[in-house]
């Protein structure tokens, strides 16, 4: 089953790359999509509204989240993809670098999350969907600032999914490998033995089809987690 007609879906960093995927998938599939990201301009098209919404400002998030609850209202669907990478050993890493991988990774997140959680218990389903990725559960030298916001995201994940028990809120974490997005353009991955060459990666596309797998299951049945990498 694929149909999200009449369906609300958020999805955080939706102005490109797995967001912008993710929306365009949910929204091919029948939902309202609602895309947050900063560089996004206000617009409110057939089944789709463009919120600009600074994650980094907790009064943002908030005005963002009056702007949806009014109209469209709750989402069913909440998607937290924004997110920024960093390649970098730990001495080499500023206080700034790492904060903002925190910030934009794993605060971002928390920001949305505690506000709308209320508004997702009452309704009579939802689902949030945790973009996190493989360096969530594995530690990679030259990863650290990234390694820290993505393994505190699944923290964050598994203690929602924990208060959340007993409620009609589905949860799922995708994991994925690397992927070929706009993150690695100012990055060099050629000749290097650590990172996967990007003709090698998966594509955006591929993370959102794992999002319209998890959030198009039964109600009985919840896509704990789902990780994925390039074959081979």
């Amino acid at each position: 089953m694929s149909d999200l007609s009449n369906r609300i879906a958020l999805v955080t960093g939706a102005s490109r790359g797995i967001g912008l995927a993710i929306a365009t998938a949910l929204q091919d599939a029948g939902a309202h999509v609602v895309r947050l990201a900063r560089s996004l301009e206000p617009n409110r098209i057939d089944r789709r509204t463009d919120i600009p919404c600074d994650l980094l400002v907790p009064s943002d998030v908030d005005k963002a989240v009056t702007q949806l609850l009014t109209e469209p209202g709750v989402p069913d669907i909440v998607v937290n993809c924004a997110g920024v990478f960093l390649l970098k050993p730990v001495a080499e890493t500023t206080v700034e670098e790492f904060q903002q991988q925190l910030a934009v990774n794993l605060t971002g997140p928390f920001l949305i999350l505690r506000v709308l959680l209320p508004h997702l218990i009452r309704k009579d389903s939802a689902h949030i969907v945790n973009i996190g990725s493989i360096a969530d559960n594995v530690a990679y030298a030259g990863n650290a600032a990234y390694a820290a916001s993505k393994f505190g995201l699944r923290g964050l994940h598994e203690v929602i999914r924990r208060e959340l028990s007993g409620t009609d809120v589905r949860l799922t974490l995708i994991s994925p490998g690397p992927t070929d997005t706009e993150l690695w353009d100012s990055l060099e991955t050629a000749g290097r033995d650590d990172v996967v060459d990007r003709s090698d990666m998966m594509i955006a596309e591929d993370v959102a089809h794992a999002v319209l797998f998890a959030v198009t299951r039964p109600a009985r049945v919840n896509v704990d987690l789902i990780r994925l990498g390039p074959a081979g």
